[in-house]
């Protein structure tokens, strides 16, 4: 989780628009654990009907990562962090239906708990970044879905054959529609092949090899032993790294109010 805290913070110091920066950290990653044989043999192996549903996934995680980093732009590092705390209370709801398992209602009151923390955070925060906290809450949902699905398909195949089919087709469904929700995100030439800087290029490797490989394989695995619910309650920390590496390296603690922080508090004492 610590980081994934970190991946707010590079897409922040990264100056791409959202689209080109998710699209190139899923192309580096997918081409990198394409040269490992053992992804490659463990893709064989796969039937093709799981293939596909692994692909679906994926476009779920590319979407996913898309209005995160959309939330980044649109308003900051700490904001859009902060909206995945819903993320528990979307899983609640959608966790029974595709993991096939029983509904919890204490989950749900265990993730309706961070809601008033988020409606501090809202509440908080510059009218300006309001557009981001809307697809802030957008990619929680989607979190929660492709969690979900996950949870499901987890044990079915190798944890990097599985994050390279998910984050492969991401990047394939980010190039398809790549003219649309690149102006979306602010990207007026509409394009997802913008090459990076030297600088965006060191950072997104770093984003690439310490905060996606590790973390999202890492994360597969947990997902065998733990509820996609009890899985997300611990990415729930992630904004509480994001917040003080971005006071830190960002300075966004001058932009944010007292209340912003009380709801961060409110999110802390669900997840605890």
């Amino acid at each position: 989780m610590v980081l994934w805290g970190f991946t707010a913070i590079l897409g922040k110091l990264i100056a791409l628009p959202a689209l080109p920066l998710v699209w190139w950290r899923m192309v580096i990653v997918t081409v990198t654990l394409a040269l490992v044989p053992r992804v490659w043999r463990a893709v064989r192996a796969m039937p093709s009907r799981l293939v596909l549903a692994y692909a679906g996934t994926g476009f779920v995680v590319g979407l996913h990562w898309l209005t995160f980093y959309g939330a980044i732009k649109l308003a900051n590092a700490s904001v859009a962090a902060t909206c995945i705390a819903l993320g528990p209370v979307f899983l609640a709801l959608v966790e029974p239906l595709i993991a096939r398992r029983r509904f919890d209602p204490s989950e749900l009151l265990i993730g309706v708990v961070a809601v008033p923390g988020v409606a501090l955070v809202v509440g908080a925060v510059p009218h300006g970044m309001l557009a981001g906290i809307g697809v802030g809450i957008t990619s929680a949902a989607l979190v929660a879905v492709f969690s979900a699905l996950n949870k499901r398909l987890v044990e079915k195949a190798d944890p990097l054959a599985v994050t390279a089919l998910e984050l492969g087709a991401g990047a394939l469904l980010l190039t398809a529609i790549a003219p649309l929700a690149a102006r979306w995100t602010g990207d007026g030439t509409g394009a997802a092949f913008v090459l990076p800087t030297a600088r965006d290029a060191g950072l997104l490797a770093i984003l690439a090899f310490a905060c996606t490989v590790l973390p999202f394989t890492l994360s597969l695995v947990a997902l065998r032993h733990l509820t996609a619910f009890n899985a997300q309650l611990a990415v729930n920390l992630e904004p509480v790294y994001a917040i003080v590496i971005a006071a830190a390296l960002l300075g966004e603690h001058h932009e944010l109010s007292a209340r912003f922080y009380v709801g961060v508090a409110i999110i802390l004492a669900a997840v605890v």
